[in-house]
């Protein structure tokens, strides 16, 4: 399939400020994407360059092959999911969906309602349709606004941190109803994170942005395995930097004993040992002052605040930046 989505070196400058440079992107038909990156990186400016809310101070958007510069965002053919879902409180959840149908141009046909219903029974909220925001919870106002959006069927559908206002065991459950979701329609989705567990347990692929610009593009597995910048890695997860290397909590080890194959080993003194369950969490300070976390089997004994230990790696396990 070919790319659905490209942005040729965008940028987007607000009088002094730079907010995006030169960003260069191509996204597949039927992908889940995600920009990641902290506040102020250039995500959230993104995504209204794309939906249309701003123009670009240089660079190009194209949607399948159609430049979208200068046009008004009711005429590109992308519908974007807001974090706060921007509902109308005076309408039904059935109106809300409604709306983009009725206000967009060749919108509203004569299966039109058929349309409504069979997104709102997908997203399981057909017994919903007569109440109004007010009525609805968190996660039940999410699926009214996925459901507007995805009506219109759009070639891409943009989501500006849609799961950041529901609590943490609801954006689990919803999550995991999203992805099942873009599986179901296969509409490319572009979404919009700050959270590092959301975009590597939903994406295809990740864009990392920092500071307007992009630092490194990969599916989940290559940018937390082979970041190619030290943002990138530190960003995706922990990192433990011992003398210049990178290396993960989890594939970092900690004995008591001094390991016998051939490994990088360092001698260190346990600060903290907490039991997670499934897993001890050691920090544990070198000789040299670096602090170390471990993630270590709860086979491996225990361990306790002042302990002389060896923290331990392999070299395959190390970062390459």
């Amino acid at each position: 399939m070919g790319n659905v989505l490209e942005l040729n070196r965008l940028t987007k400058h607000f009088r002094e400020q730079v907010a995006l440079e030169s960003l260069d992107l191509t996204i597949p038909e039927g992908e889940f994407f995600s920009l990641l990156g902290p506040s102020g990186c250039g995500k959230t400016t993104t995504l209204r360059l794309i939906a249309g809310f701003e123009e670009p101070t240089e660079g190009e958007v194209w949607l399948r092959g159609r430049r979208l510069n200068g046009l008004r965002p009711y005429e590109r053919n992308v519908s974007t999911v807001f974090q706060s879902y921007a509902l109308f409180p005076h309408l039904t959840a059935r109106e809300n969906i409604e709306f983009g149908l009725r206000h967009r141009a060749g919108g509203w046909r004569a299966d039109a309602p058929q349309r409504v219903r069979a997104v709102m029974e997908m997203l399981q909220i057909a017994d919903k349709a007569e109440r109004k925001p007010a009525q609805l919870s968190g996660g039940e106002k999410q699926r009214v606004a996925l459901a507007r959006s995805l009506v219109v069927e759009p070639d891409v559908l943009l989501l500006d941190e849609p799961l950041s206002a529901l609590d943490p065991n609801l954006r689990k459950q919803v999550r995991a109803e999203l992805k099942a979701l873009q599986r179901r329609v296969g509409i490319t989705f572009l979404f919009i994170t700050h959270d590092q567990e959301e975009a590597l347990s939903l994406s295809d692929r990740i864009a990392v942005l920092n500071a307007g610009r992009l630092e490194q593009v990969g599916t989940p597995q290559d940018l937390y395995l082979r970041p190619k910048t030290r943002f990138a890695a530190g960003f995706l997860g922990p990192v433990n930097w011992i003398n210049g290397v990178g290396v993960r909590p989890e594939a970092t080890r900690v004995m008591h004993e001094r390991p016998s194959e051939e490994v990088r080993a360092l001698p260190a003194t346990v600060e903290n040992a907490v039991f997670l369950g499934n897993c001890i969490h050691v920090e544990a300070r070198l000789a040299t002052g670096e602090q170390v976390v471990a993630e270590v089997s709860r086979l491996n004994g225990t361990f306790r605040h002042g302990e002389q230990v060896h923290v331990w790696w392999r070299e395959a396990d190390e970062l390459a930046l």
